[in-house]
C-alpha cells in the first residue's frame, strides 16, 4: 500500500516548518515509490523545496504562480549567500526537477525553471599517484610473488597491476579480455571499449613478463572442473571460484594490494591507475594524440585535462623548493 502525502509529510517532517503545498509532496512520493530514490534524498529534496518555497512567499507569490523572472533571483540569491557552487546546483535542480514533474503532470500550466541554467561546476583533475607510489605497489605485489614462491593469486595480481597501469585500460575492459586479445609475441592487447569501439595497445615488456607467468603458472591452478560458462572458459583473468574476474573482484584486489604496499586504500582503484597511466606518460614526453588513442578517448579534449594534472604538479614542486616561488599568479595578470 502505498503511503499517503500526509503519512510521507509527517514522517520526513523538517526543522524548517511550515508544509509544502500537496502537490508538492505528490512530487516527493513520486520520487520515492517510483523512482526508489532513498530517505536521505527525499529530505534533501524537502529541505530545497522548503527553502525555494519560503523565498517565493516573500516575493509575494507561491510554486504554481512562479515566472521565470523567480526561479531567476532565487538562483541570484543563492550565488550572492556566498554557496559552494555544488551546493547551488544541487538546490537548483531541485527546483527544476520539481517544477518539470509538476508541468508533466498537468498540475501546473507552466514550467518556470526550464529556461534557468545550473552553473557550472569546476572540472576536478583526476586523481593519480606518483611513480614512487606505483613502484611501491608493484614492488610490493612482486615481493609477494616471491615470497609465496609463485602462489596463483600473487602471479595474477602481479599480472592485472601490470596490465591496468601499463595500458590504461578501463576495469570493465579489463574483465573483458579473452586469450583471443592477447598477443603476448607481439606485445599487443586489443581493447573492446566504450560503444564497442576496439583498439590496439601497446604491452609493454613487464606486462608481457607478468601476463606470460601467471597464464602458464597461475591460471591453471583456478581452473574448474567444470566450466560454468564458455564466457568464463575464454578469460584470461579468474577469481577463486574458476569464474571471470569481475569489477568488484579487481577492486577488492587493489585494496588488499595497497595495504600490503604501504599505501591508503582510498588512494587507489582501477581508474586511479588509468589515470596514472596516463598522466605519467605526458609527463615523459608522450603525445597527447598518441595517449588519446591508446586510453580510447573519442575526443582529444578528455585527454587534455591530463596536462592540467601535469601542470599542478610543476607549480607544486615550483612553490615547494623555489625561494622566491611565492603565490600562483593568476593567468592573464601582467
Amino acid at each position: 500500500m502505498l503511503p499517503t502525502a500526509a503519512e510521507v509529510a509527517h514522517s520526513q517532517a523538517t526543522p524548517s516548518g511550515g508544509e509544502l503545498p500537496l502537490e508538492v509532496e505528490e512530487f516527493l512520493i513520486h520520487l520515492q515509490v517510483e523512482k526508489g530514490r532513498s530517505p536521505l534524498t527525499i529530505s534533501a529534496y524537502r529541505r530545497d523545496l522548503h527553502r525555494y518555497l519560503r523565498f517565493l512567499v516573500a516575493r509575494g507569490s507561491t510554486m504554481s504562480a512562479a515566472t521565470p523572472a523567480d526561479v531567476a533571483a532565487y538562483a541570484g540569491l543563492l550565488r550572492a549567500d556566498g554557496l559552494a557552487a555544488s551546493s547551488v546546483t544541487r538546490m537548483l535542480a531541485s527546483v527544476r526537477t520539481a517544477h518539470r514533474w509538476l508541468a508533466a503532470e498537468g498540475v501546473y500550466l507552466h514550467d518556470p525553471a526550464m529556461t534557468v541554467e545550473l552553473p557550472r561546476l569546476p572540472e576536478p583533475l583526476p586523481k593519480a599517484l606518483s611513480e614512487e607510489q606505483v613502484m611501491l605497489l608493484l614492488n610490493a605485489v612482486e615481493d609477494a610473488v616471491v615470497s609465496s614462491r609463485g602462489d596463483e593469486f600473487a602471479l595474477r595480481d602481479r599480472a592485472l597491476l601490470e596490465l591496468l597501469y601499463g595500458t590504461g585500460t578501463r576495469v570493465s575492459e579489463v574483465c573483458g579480455i579473452g586469450f583471443g586479445d592477447i598477443d603476448l609475441e607481439g606485445a599487443l592487447l586489443r581493447v573492446m571499449g566504450k560503444r564497442s569501439k576496439e583498439r590496439i595497445v601497446p604491452l609493454g615488456r613487464h606486462a608481457v613478463r607478468t601476463l606470460a607467468a601467471w597464464i602458464e603458472d597461475g591460471r591453471p591452478a583456478l581452473v574448474p572442473k567444470q566450466w560454468r560458462s564458455r564466457d568464463d572458459a575464454g578469460a584470461v583473468f579468474l577469481g577463486s571460484k574458476g569464474s571471470r574476474l569481475t569489477r568488484q573482484g579487481i577492486w577488492l584486489i587493489l585494496q588488499k594490494r595497497s595495504l600490503a604496499a604501504g599505501l591508503s586504500p582510498s588512494l587507489l582503484s582501477p581508474h586511479v591507475l588509468r589515470h596514472s597511466c596516463a598522466t605519467h606518460l605526458l609527463d615523459n614526453g608522450a603525445d597527447i594524440r598518441t595517449v588519446q588513442e591508446m586510453l580510447g578517448h573519442a575526443s582529444v579534449s578528455t585527454t587534455q585535462i591530463y596536462t592540467k594534472v601535469a601542470t599542478e604538479r610543476l607549480w607544486q614542486a615550483y612553490r615547494d623548493a623555489h625561494p622566491r616561488a611565492g603565490a600562483r599568479p593568476a593567468i592573464g595578470a601582467g
